[in-house]
């Protein structure tokens, strides 16, 4: 029996005579997470499915015949890029040491623990995922590539340093492995979390939960969930998290406030993808795929005592680090023009022009609070503006922060120049005059666009798409 993906595209490929081992096998690899699983009863047909899809890992169900064909053989030496594992009831050493120097990546005797297997396979696409991510990383640095530039239209920069990790994200959103995403506060990691989601196209959906100041028995109710009668009040069966999260993306995040207990829980659940219920004696498999993220170093937590540092060594294998946005400040002209729009959409205002002077000003301000604080102080800056250009006065929490430049010397303005310096304090651009002008024919117009174009003689439409670019 052969099953092909929608996209004729596979991971794992099970290979063996007996149909029904077959089938176990894909249950239980389903049930551990890992998928897609594709069978192929017909060992005969191997090399003629190899040839046409495109396998990452075989899962051989050896007998005594393939030996006899060297199947194993030739699948290594024709498929060089295909990792291999053999299964089979023979204990014979010899065959045992054949397997291994013809290129099996591992070789286990039948009966075996189902969970020998699983580790076994997930060993292997490990592997097989760090060779592709170093390969694709390498080529996406070199050309520039960024296929899914549509997951990160919430992220607003034109800084190259997040344009790289824009291309990392890319390479490691589809691995199997738990990525852990680190940064301060209000830079953004659950939206690069959000990002991963969506270039991953994992079926289930995107579940997020903040784990900062749950104690251990809250930890576990939230992600594992109870059974009826675990505790006092549980009075039905309530599934967690995890199982929300079933074949999609669960997002913890401040992971590096966890207390010890809870760690634990959590090193379990990404080593064995295993957890118990409160309450519950039978074990449950967790599919989701786990990204975490964290505003603390780690590595400080673990000499300080507060994070175990086998925890934090199956964290770090991808890691995405957000800069802080006073280490890209060139972001601030496009976060400024950004959140103003979207603040005087939400207040039903027009969108007030912005001064220079504010942008360099807010470039020179640190933002401890990162992209989160930026927006908020601009929204509360829309939301307090009277009218005219938007400026630093706008922003007391900003202004008292920045430190005041002495004006340029420069002569004392005079005659029809004088009006100008006493709007700008200096001489504007035309663009800034320009921008100035609208501003003010919509004020005397009560933002009719169609006779603030009359003032300025212009047309409407050069308003509308004036307006649009401010």
């Amino acid at each position: 029996m052969t099953e092909v993906s929608p996209e004729g595209l596979c991971t794992v490929l099970l290979v063996g005579d007996n149909l029904q081992t077959l089938e176990q096998n894909r249950v239980l690899f389903m049930d551990a997470g890992i998928n897609p699983v594709l069978l192929l009863a017909d060992s005969r047909a191997a090399l003629p499915f190899l040839d046409q899809h495109n396998v990452s890992l075989v899962v051989l169900d050896m007998t005594p015949a393939m030996n006899e064909t060297g199947l194993l053989s030739r699948i290594c030496r024709n498929y060089p890029n295909i990792q291999v594992i053999v299964e089979t009831a023979s204990s014979d050493v010899e065959i045992a040491v054949n397997c291994m120097k013809s290129g099996a990546v591992d070789y286990m005797v039948r009966p075996f623990k189902p969970g020998r297997l699983v580790m076994a396979v997930e060993n292997a696409l490990y592997s097989i995922s760090s060779k592709q991510e170093t390969s694709t990383l390498k080529e996406y640095l070199l050309s520039d590539r960024l296929e899914h530039a549509e997951a990160f239209t919430e992220i607003k920069t034109n800084c190259r340093k997040m344009r790289s990790i824009f291309q990392y994200t890319e390479v490691v959103a589809c691995s199997p492995q738990p990525v852990l995403i680190t940064g301060e506060t209000g830079v953004g990691k659950e939206l690069f979390a959000g990002a991963i989601h969506k270039i991953s196209k994992v079926r289930g959906q995107f579940v997020s939960i903040n784990v900062a100041g749950l104690d251990d028995a809250m930890f576990s109710d939230t992600l594992f969930g109870h059974k009826k009668g675990a505790f006092t009040g549980a009075d039905q069966y309530r599934d967690g998290l995890v199982s929300k999260a079933a074949m999609g993306t669960l997002f913890l995040d401040e992971i590096g406030d966890l207390n010890e207990l809870s760690q634990v829980k959590l090193l379990r659940l990404l080593q064995e993808r295993e957890y118990y219920p409160v309450g519950a004696d039978q074990v449950k498999s967790c599919s989701a795929r786990i990204v975490m993220a964290t505003n603390v170093n780690l590595q400080d937590r673990i000499k300080e005592g507060r994070f175990r540092r086998d925890l934090y060594y199956r964290l770090c294998t991808h890691q995405i680090h957000i800069p802080a946005l006073r280490e890209r400040r060139e972001d601030i002209a496009l976060l400024l023009d950004s959140f103003v729009a979207e603040s005087a959409l939400r207040f039903g205002r027009d969108i007030p022009a912005t001064s220079p002077e504010l942008i360099q000003a807010l470039a020179e301000y640190d933002f401890p609070g990162n992209v989160r604080e930026l927006q908020a102080r601009i929204s509360d800056a829309v939301a307090r503006h009277e009218g005219g250009i938007l400026s630093l006065d706008d922003f007391p929490g900003v202004s008292a922060a920045v430190p005041q430049h002495s004006p340029t010397p420069s002569a004392a303005p005079t005659g029809a120049t004088a009006g100008i310096y006493s709007l700008f304090g200096r001489l504007p651009t035309f663009r800034e005059i320009e921008d100035y002008l609208i501003v003010e024919a919509l004020k005397v117009s009560e933002g009719n666009y169609a006779v603030a174009a009359s003032i300025l003689g212009v047309t409407r439409q050069t308003i509308s798409k004036r307006l649009k670019s401010i």
